[in-house]
């Protein structure tokens, strides 16, 4: 499947109405060591530096989601639920990747036992009740309409993020560089990712240095709608 590239011609990657949404880049995701580590998690850091620096000199906001979970929670197969144990508040799996630039607010999610996939919303598992975190309240106090989103993993907090976030009216942009999956079923990272274009978001590889080189394939939720298309033969890049 061929690219095609779409940057708005009227607006720039970053500007202070955008905000950079960097998805749970923590040890146990992004370090082989960690307990639950996404394979080649770690080579999403220095794409998604980059895009914090051109976010920060641009102006836009930079907010981080982090898992934050009880040692005891319905989310853990020890206690019922589907995970092995990650991201246990206050130890060093939890902990944002040390080589991560963290220049913004931090959004903490599942601290009372919830599953907290998406940055936006968490879930009680036993009862299916919704509840937000301040991500949204954030965006709106800085008048944010269009998000960018990158982190770990592709198939669960990013999927459920960058939905979330189209859900909520934002104009919505995946860095395709920036992301890697579980894929607990093979091509589950894809499948995602067809998912949020389906949605309405942008995928670009990323916006970092790209200008209006970045490769999309969607123009999307508003993201791109002054842009001029044009097709472009780069091929396919793995989740």
């Amino acid at each position: 499947m061929g690219y095609a590239r779409c940057m708005p011609e009227t607006r720039p990657p970053y500007d202070p109405a955008t905000a950079l949404l960097v998805v749970d880049v923590q040890n146990d995701f992004a370090d082989p060591a960690g307990s639950l580590s996404v394979r080649d998690g770690a080579a999403v850091i220095p794409v998604l530096a980059a895009e914090i620096a051109a976010a920060l000199a641009a102006g836009a906001l930079v907010a981080y989601s982090q898992d934050w979970h009880p040692a005891v929670t319905p989310h853990f197969a020890k206690n019922g639920g589907v995970w092995p144990a990650h991201c246990v508040m206050q130890t060093w799996g939890a902990e944002l990747h040390p080589d991560l630039p963290v220049t913004g607010h931090v959004v903490r999610k599942g601290s009372n036992g919830e599953d907290g996939y998406s940055a936006f919303t968490m879930r009680d598992p036993l009862t299916g009740e919704t509840i937000e975190t301040e991500l949204h309240d954030l965006l709106r106090r800085r008048d944010v309409d269009r998000v960018v989103v990158g982190g770990l993993a592709t198939d669960y907090c990013v999927a459920e993020t960058a939905i979330d976030a189209l859900r909520l009216g934002y104009a919505t942009i995946l860095l395709r560089d920036g992301i890697r999956a579980v894929d607990l079923e093979p091509g589950d990272g894809d499948r995602a990712i067809e998912r949020m274009r389906a949605a309405g978001a942008v995928i670009v590889e990323r916006l970092a240095g790209a200008g209006d080189e970045a490769a999309a394939r969607s123009p999307g939720a508003g993201a791109g709608s002054s842009a001029e298309l044009a097709a472009d033969e780069t091929g396919e890049a793995g989740s």
